[in-house]
């Protein structure tokens, strides 16, 4: 492999010369990467690693279409898009193909975090309303704008909650408020976003929108009760705001049976803006808002120009009309649903098998395993999960842990991954849980009733320790236990499983 250094002269260098607040994936052995093919990553000693966790790389890594789209294009001409050129407006007509006829009005950008920005602009733009409800637990973007209406990040930190901010419940049927066994969980989590809007008003405050991601990724892979979509927009839109749908992870497919996350809602729900980023360019930097023409001439008319210089730039598009081509072509929809299925059969087998397996959820290759120390009363198993994915590490597999306890393992991986991938990733884990429970004394009532007295009392004294040493991993600095950035649980942890 070619490498400018080490790896340990690479660690060193980013020490100096990186912001400390970039963390990597597995700070206590983290793997340097130096190339990757389809769902495959591989190290500078040629190890391979399955790719679990990659929803960026949207049809795999280095897709050979997406590279030759790029390099056409780059040899060709790239400007910024105040000139005429075709592949601003045929992939502005490919995308809006995708959605329902009011959303045929787009601005290019670079991220997701750019497109977010933009959404609330123009939902702020459109009636002069200023304040934005969001869902607890949610991240929309690392811009000031976007930190404010992130819980995900401002609970986490030493920013308050601003007065134009208001935070709804998240819709999690599993974990939160109102869950599986209630009678209507979907008009419950709404009515908690109709009660915020009367209580805005009786306070002189007017509502521009309602930001969500049509599946929550950060808060743990949480898929809203049916219906809940729609009865939120109709409050909504009666305060005069706009929907606005993040699609900056979910999109382009993810799904299987829908190109968009938001439309397993139904027809008879369409957001007002759309937001979308990560898989747009498979690697490549590249997103965009789409939103209504009545929207868009609200914006225009506020006589500023809307210039973004890479924004809608010829090789860009290039390759954002090579991953719509590579997905139709490829039939990586159909693959989401066929190998998603495939794989969250395997998973509920575990959860069958498994104590620390609380609940699997998810649609297509967006999949969350919720894992717990206690059915019952669903307890965390924030250190477990950390321990899981370094071993899953060593095994060759790539996962990563969040949610707002860190105990959600999640899984989106590229969209060529299949069922061998699957099965794969399923047997390693099931051998991972057997050790680890095996190890805690959290098996079973039989499999522990196997071991002798002492070695039954070390074990649950082993557990009671670990359990203690973690107690502070989701109020610690939470920002190092993201997508297995936690160091000292996994190390603590490690050592029982060896005594």
């Amino acid at each position: 492999m070619c490498e400018l250094y080490s790896k340990r002269d690479t660690l060193a260098l980013r020490k100096k010369h990186i912001g400390p607040s970039c963390k990597v994936f597995f700070a206590s052995d983290p793997i340097k990467i130096v190339r990757a093919r389809r769902q495959y990553m591989f190290d500078e000693n040629g190890e391979q690693y399955l790719d679990c966790i990659n929803n960026v790389a949207h049809v795999g890594h280095c897709h050979p279409e997406v590279v030759k789209a790029a390099l056409k294009q780059m040899e060709l001409l790239n400007t910024n898009s105040r000139f005429l050129h075709d592949n601003i407006v045929e992939y502005a007509k490919r995308l809006s193909a995708t959605l329902p006829e009011k959303l045929s009005v787009c601005y290019f950008t670079n991220s997701g975090s750019e497109a977010n920005d933009l959404a609330l602009r123009l939902a702020r733009q459109f009636r002069g309303h200023q304040d934005v409800i969001t869902l607890d637990h949610a991240y929309h973007g690392h811009l000031s704008s976007l930190i404010e209406i992130s819980p995900y990040k401002f609970q986490k930190g030493k920013d308050v909650k601003k007065e134009f901010v208001h935070v709804a419940p998240t819709p999690d049927t599993y974990r939160g408020k109102y869950r599986e066994d209630h009678a209507d969980p979907a008009s419950a989590y709404a009515d908690e976003v109709k009660k915020i809007i009367e209580d805005a008003h009786n306070s002189g405050r007017k509502i521009a929108a309602f930001i969500a991601e049509s599946m929550q990724s950060c808060g743990g892979q949480i898929i809203p009760p049916a219906g809940y979509f729609q009865k939120v927009a109709k409050y909504v839109h009666g305060a005069g705001g706009v929907f606005i749908a993040d699609e900056v992870q979910v999109g382009f497919g993810r799904v299987g049976k829908h190109f968009w996350s938001f439309q397993m809602c139904g027809e008879d729900f369409v957001p007002d803006i759309v937001t979308m980023g990560k898989p747009m360019g498979n690697g490549h930097p590249v997103a965009c808002v789409v939103t209504t023409k009545e929207i868009a001439e609200a914006f225009s008319s506020s006589g500023m120009e809307y210039f973004n210089t890479y924004g809608g730039n010829p090789v860009s598009c290039a390759v954002g009309l090579a991953v719509l081509d590579i997905i139709e072509n490829e039939d990586l929809q159909g693959n989401a649903t066929r190998v998603g299925n495939y794989l969250t059969e395997l998973l509920k087998k575990q959860k069958a098998k498994h104590t620390l397996i609380g609940d699997i959820r998810g649609v297509g290759l967006f999949i969350g395993i919720d894992l717990v120390k206690d059915h019952l009363k669903r307890t965390p198993a924030t250190a477990e999960a950390q321990h899981i994915i370094y071993k899953m590490k060593e095994k060759r597999v790539l996962l990563s842990a969040d949610g707002p306890h860190r105990n959600v393992l999640k899984i989106k991986p590229p969209m060529c991954f299949t069922e061998e991938d699957a099965k794969f990733m399923v047997d390693q884990l099931d051998g991972v849980l057997t050790v680890l429970e095996e190890a805690t004394g959290t098996k079973s009532e039989s499999v522990t009733s196997e071991n002798t007295p002492c070695k039954t009392k070390m074990l649950k004294e082993a557990h009671v320790e670990l359990l203690k040493d973690s107690t502070t991993d989701s109020r610690e600095n939470p920002s190092r236990k993201r997508n297995g950035m936690c160091t000292d649980t996994h190390s603590l942890l490690s050592k029982r499983l060896k005594t």
